[in-house]
């Protein structure tokens, strides 16, 4: 390009050429500008670049492509790919570094420098755009993803408006064409990260604002969770074994538990973290996906909004959280100074950037009913926190014990007292070490009649030779082929934030008081044991 400082390899392009399994299953993107908001900042560097790199690696980007980075910093494009490479050396999954593949990404990597607020830099951005699809022919398509604190999205969406640079919403040039299947404008994509909003009201105002510029099928709100192998994997095990499926509702689960754990505290982020909480930062939204995605019935087919349409359904089935009898069905935790692993971590509450006084939640436990026909009766247990014995996200459906339990003590010579029947578990592993595996009773050698609990399961690193792709892999890929089954559409947010919104307010209101403590490197509060334990049930912790 003829800045000196926008200097790269003329015409530089990537292999568009799939391996022979990925082929099979995608096609490659249209031809597109990536562009970076956020781009000087932690994600881009330890995810989002390695997470290119890595499609780049896999020949799955489209061959005419460009990434265009923005942010406040002054850099050139020479130092801007300088610190991409080093997070790519660093975080990326194909180690040591592919140098002919990071060759060919870098040779499309560009930095704008840009003030969020700042009209005339947005036509700079604009000029950038314009060489880039004459450079590399991109056709004028673009992806935006936003790699910004939240304040920005609403502000950077109404200058890409402002600057012409939102294109055009597909859903109203196909109702406004008389020929359907005729091209349309070139596709221009936004991408944002979670938190879409603190509440049922914030969400529905960024909803607003977006809208104003971009329309629904424009907009991809991002959940990596969403990207993992695992999770994908719910609806394919499910809906593709037929040996799961007919087990799958009230006749035969007794109860489902979600976990998601951390063991790390708030490591610095607690100004941050204090205007969170574990109810926004993980059950608003990954939980309630997990949990979605488990209990929705088959959708009619696997297009983006059947899956979602199903989803929807589920999360206003849900039942209102009883604020009336809030202790009954929610545990609120707050963690205590501790040593995990032998590692010394302070209290929340001593944690810089956070009032000694605070009241934020940084474990939550609660119980939700599902009234449908397929769930009604069988509760879903959703438990998440920080500084908890172990780093691990499952879902565990446990069924329903055998109506005449033929192994108690007495009914067999050489039985002993004790011995019972464990319930049968399905469990599937999120992370680390993603898989799947399920719980049966087996009789051991000998000449003792009992049973013990058996492990059956996979690996995925085990059984595919390979550890999964990176969620931004798969999520990047998607946005950038118009595929959003895997982003979560407005309506799904406003319904989760109206289920959760009511109880955020009633712990504003009831500040500390119904806060419990829990130390550091445990699973939890006691009053969750004996929350769970009221219902005759038991924690499953890893």
């Amino acid at each position: 390009m003829s800045d000196p400082k926008r200097s790269a390899p003329s015409g530089a392009t990537l292999d568009r050429a799939l391996p022979a399994a990925d082929a099979a299953h995608t096609h490659p993107p249209d031809p597109c500008v990536v562009v970076i908001f956020g781009a000087s900042g932690d994600l881009t560097r330890r995810k989002l670049i390695p997470a290119l790199y890595a499609l780049a690696h896999e020949r799955l980007l489209p061959e005419h492509f460009a990434v265009v980075g923005v942010a406040r910093r002054e850099k050139t494009h020479e130092s801007f790919r300088e610190e991409m490479r080093a997070g790519a050396e660093q975080f990326g999954r194909f180690r040591p570094l592919d140098r002919e593949a990071w060759d060919r990404l870098a040779g499309c990597l560009y930095y704008v420098p840009l003030a969020f607020e700042d009209a005339a830099g947005y036509a700079r951005l604009r000029d950038m755009l314009a060489e880039a699809d004459g450079t590399h022919g991109t056709r004028g398509n673009r992806v935006y993803y936003l790699a910004t604190p939240p304040a920005n999205y609403a502000p950077i969406a109404a200058q890409l408006g402002a600057a012409g640079l939102a294109g055009e919403d597909p859903a109203r040039s196909r109702k406004g064409s008389a020929a359907p299947e005729e091209a349309g404008p070139a596709p221009t994509r936004i991408i944002i990260e979670k938190p879409f909003g603190r509440d049922l009201a914030t969400a529905r105002a960024l909803n607003a604002d977006l809208h104003r510029v971009f329309g629904e099928e424009q907009i991809y709100r991002i959940d990596h969770y969403l990207g993992k192998e695992t999770v994908q994997n719910i609806l394919t095990f499910r809906f593709g074994n037929s040996i799961f499926e007919p087990l799958w509702n009230r006749r035969y689960v007794d109860h489902v538990q979600i976990l998601v754990g951390e063991d790390l505290g708030v490591e610095g982020r607690g100004a941050y973290y204090d205007g969170s909480g574990a109810v926004r930062d993980i059950l608003q939204n990954h939980m309630l996906q997990l949990l979605s995605l488990v209990a929705m019935e088959p959708p009619a087919t696997f297009e983006p909004d059947a899956v979602r349409d199903e989803k929807v359904k589920v999360l206003r089935a849900i039942r209102p959280i009883p604020l009336a009898h809030l202790s009954q069905g929610v545990v609120r935790g707050q963690y205590t100074a501790g040593t995990p692993s032998g590692k010394p971590v302070q209290a929340y509450a001593a944690e810089k950037g956070v009032a000694p006084d605070t009241a934020t939640d940084t474990y939550v436990a609660l119980r939700l009913e599902i009234d449908n026909w397929r769930w009604a009766g069988v509760p879903f247990y959703l438990r998440t926190g920080k500084a908890l014995a172990k780093r691990v996200t499952e879902v565990t459906i446990q069924y329903r014990q055998p109506p005449l339990l033929l192994f108690q003590h007495g009914q067999h010579a050489g039985h002993e007292e004790g011995d019972g029947i464990e319930p049968n578990r399905l469990t599937l592993r999120i992370q680390p070490d993603e898989g799947i595996a399920l719980r049966v009773g087996l009789k051991p050698p000998g000449a003792r009649i009992s049973l013990v609990p058996a492990r059956l399961g996979l690996s995925y690193r085990e059984t595919f030779g390979a550890d999964p792709a990176e969620a931004y892999e798969r999520l990047l890929l998607d946005a950038m082929l118009g595929d959003s089954t895997l982003f979560i559409r407005r309506d799904e947010v406003e319904t989760a934030w109206t289920l959760v919104t009511p109880l955020l307010e009633a712990w504003a209101a009831a500040g500390r008081e119904g806060l419990v403590a829990y130390p550091a490197g445990v699973w939890g509060p006691k009053e969750a044991d004996g929350f769970i334990r009221a219902d005759g049930r038991e924690w499953v912790n890893p």
